[in-house]
Order: structure tokens, then C-alpha cells, then sequence
């Protein structure tokens, strides 16, 4: 039994963690995408990696079922937390378009996300069906790819991957997912400001103006054009989060 787990301990340890990471990721984990693909996607990309990545001399010797094991866990655990921090990057677009909607007034309005098969809210869904499109079209799925090839140079295999440096890459994910989530609907916080401050000095100076009734077809108005010049600009916003998850096991 020892001889038939060092035999497949390499390509079940590469498996683990490419498995795990895919697993997690907004692209690849949706529901549109059938079981079969996703399991061939990791299986033919972990025959690629095998030929690039080499396994630590610790991951063969432990050949015994406990020790394997043990190792397989670990790799999941990487895969978990690299595709979590890599996520969390995905989420900033869909983020903003949760913002800009609750600013229009359509917070109720959420309809079935086919993707995930939860509700969100319509702005959202266009956001992230866009922002998708364009990352996959820019060569996004290369810079995945280069991500976790660069997590075997940092967590090889057959290592112990230290929990407070994948806690900390998640933890950093999440503020930048929170920061160019704001950079992105910053243009829309300050219209409608300026919106709120207008309806104001109106409300004050027209009391018999029914402000609330007004400015609903305003509110949505504006998130409308303020959606529609945010679009253009996702181009050069997919490219910086590209950048991002390029360089961030480096940092």
C-alpha cells in the first residue's frame, strides 16, 4: 500500500492544492460550468504543473497513509486560502455595483444571480458579468495561472505553509477588494451627494415639493448615467487588478 501512495503522493499533492484553488475562484466555481469541466480543468492543469514543479524530498519519503494524508491537508489548506485572497480581488466590481445600487434606490431590487444561484442586485450582476469578460479577454486566466505557480516557489510542497502569512495574504485581499471597491464608485458617492445637497435646498426652499417622490426618478436616473460612464473605465480597472494579483505573492 506504502509503494501505491509514493507512486501517486506527487500528482495527488498537486491535485490537492490546484483543486482547492479553482474551487474557491468566481470563474471557475459557477454553477453554469459543468462538474465534468471543472474536474478535467484540474486534472489537465495539474499534468502541466507536474512538469514544472518539483516535490520537496520530505513529501516521498512520508509515504505512509497518516503522513500523506497530513500533506494533502496542508495543500488544500493552501489552495483554499490563495483562491480565497484571489476571490475577494473578484468581489471589489460586484462590491461597487452593490453600492451604486443601494445608492439608486434598488436595494429590494434583486433578482436570481444564475452564476452562483444567490440574489444580488441587477447593477451588480452587469458589473461582474462584465468585469469577468474582460479579465478573460485581457489574459486574466494567464495571471491565475502564474499565481499558483508562484505559490509552489513559496509554499513548495512537502513544506508546512505558515497560517499567519496565508491569514495575512487573505486579510490583505480584503482591504484592497475594500479600496478599489471605493475608488470605483467614488464618482458615484460624490454625484449623489451633490444630488442629496441639490434635493435639500429644495426641499427647503419648495416645502409643497413632495422631495421624496422626486427623488426617486432622479436617483435612478442618475445611477444610470453614472453606470454608463463607469462601464468604459472597467477596462483600465480590470487591468490594475490584474497587476494586483500579479504582484501580490511577490509582496
Amino acid at each position: 500500500m506504502d509503494q501505491w501512495i509514493a507512486l501517486f503522493l506527487p500528482f495527488g499533492l498537486l491535485l490537492a492544492r490546484i483543486t482547492a484553488f479553482f474551487a474557491t475562484l468566481p470563474i471557475f466555481s459557477h454553477r453554469t460550468l459543468p462538474m465534468r469541466v471543472r474536474v478535467a480543468t484540474a486534472i489537465v492543469l495539474t499534468v502541466f504543473f507536474a512538469k514544472v514543479v518539483p516535490i520537496a524530498p520530505v513529501a516521498l519519503r512520508d509515504a505512509h497513509w497518516l503522513a500523506a494524508t497530513v500533506l494533502m491537508v496542508r495543500e488544500v489548506l493552501a489552495g483554499l486560502a490563495l483562491g480565497l485572497a484571489v476571490a475577494l480581488i473578484f468581489m471589489a466590481v460586484s462590491q461597487g455595483g452593490i453600492m451604486l445600487g443601494r445608492q439608486m434606490g434598488m436595494a429590494m431590487a434583486s433578482i436570481l444571480d444564475p452564476t452562483t444561484g444567490e440574489r444580488s442586485q441587477p447593477v451588480s450582476i452587469l458589473f461582474q458579468m462584465t468585469f469577468m469578460l474582460l479579465f478573460l479577454v485581457s489574459g486574466g486566466h494567464h495571471v491565475l495561472l502564474r499565481v499558483i505557480k508562484e505559490s509552489y516557489e513559496i509554499f513548495p510542497i512537502g513544506t508546512t505553509p505558515e497560517i499567519g502569512s496565508m491569514v495575512t495574504g487573505v486579510v490583505t485581499a480584503g482591504s484592497a477588494m475594500l479600496s478599489y471597491a471605493l475608488r470605483l464608485v467614488a464618482p458615484m458617492i460624490g454625484a449623489f451627494m451633490l444630488l442629496s445637497v441639490a434635493l435639500g435646498i429644495a426641499a427647503r426652499a419648495m416645502p409643497e415639493l413632495h422631495i421624496l417622490m422626486i427623488s426617486f426618478p432622479l436617483r435612478i436616473g442618475l445611477g444610470f448615467f453614472i453606470a454608463a460612464m463607469i462601464m468604459p473605465a472597467l477596462g483600465s480597472f480590470t487591468n490594475e487588478l490584474a497587476d494586483w494579483m500579479a504582484k501580490f505573492l511577490a509582496s
